[in-house]
């Protein structure tokens, strides 16, 4: 991305999160069905993610599907949002872009609790890309951050782990994310009231610069997403220093 060309990238967030939020809303406000929502927010996210990877980005993570939002959500619009689960798969694995760019994706979350042929579909694409080293994504489904800590403890305890050998290190090397660096920025659109991340990667975030806008995700544009880089390139990050 031009606007990044000169930037060192060291001043550029290695890793960064988006809450994909607004879908709903965006819908209803534009007299939509509100399970369409959330394809036109699929569609969007498919052109803004090689914007970040164009733009220097190499480790990103999409909090599409929380368990509390699947709770509420109808068992008709649930049937919807897996549909498109199935259809970005595909789409994923025929697009000569994700080989070219070696772009690793992996589905994470409790993925235990989705429909077989879901859980499937997500195997198959998290083995198509496993080789992939160049740019790095992470989907949330069924994702709950304090779930994601109680997972991990689990582990822990099932693999005997000696009480003195506990540390920071060794509890993110058992986390769904032990394969990236923590959070450097954390971008939540539709954030209409307040500034929530909602149970968003928790241990990860600790020391993360938050952004909200009140854009629902479907609004999310280019311009947008280097507004929001340039904004965190201008702050000073002193992480509890």
């Amino acid at each position: 991305m031009e606007e990044f060309k000169n930037v060192d990238r060291d001043k550029l967030p290695k890793h960064i999160g988006l809450i994909l939020d607004g879908n709903r809303r965006w819908a209803r406000e534009n007299n939509m069905a509100t399970h369409l929502g959330h394809l036109v927010g699929y569609r969007t996210l498919r052109e803004r993610l090689f914007d970040f990877f164009d733009a220097g980005i190499r480790y990103l993570t999409i909090y599409a599907l929380s368990l509390e939002n699947a709770r509420k959500r109808s068992p008709k619009e649930l049937k919807y949002i897996y549909k498109i689960i199935l259809k970005a798969v595909d789409t994923v694995i025929k697009e000569s872009i994700i080989r070219e760019e070696k772009i690793k994706i992996n589905v994470i979350g409790r993925l235990s609790v989705l429909p077989n042929n879901v859980q499937e579909k997500i195997k198959k694409l998290n083995e198509f890309t496993k080789d992939h080293d160049h740019a790095f994504l992470n989907v949330c489904i069924m994702y709950d951050g304090q779930e994601e800590i109680v997972d991990a403890v689990k582990k822990i305890i099932k693999d005997n782990i000696n009480e003195d050998d506990i540390n920071r290190e060794l509890i993110k090397n058992y986390l769904y994310t032990n394969n990236f660096p923590e959070l450097d920025y954390l971008i939540r659109t539709g954030m209409e009231d307040g500034a929530r991340i909602s149970g968003f990667l928790l241990w990860d975030a600790s020391y993360a610069e938050f952004k909200f806008r009140s854009d629902y995700w479907p609004d999310y544009s280019r311009e947008m997403l280097i507004e929001d880089l340039k904004d965190y390139i201008k702050r000073v990050r002193r992480k509890g220093e």
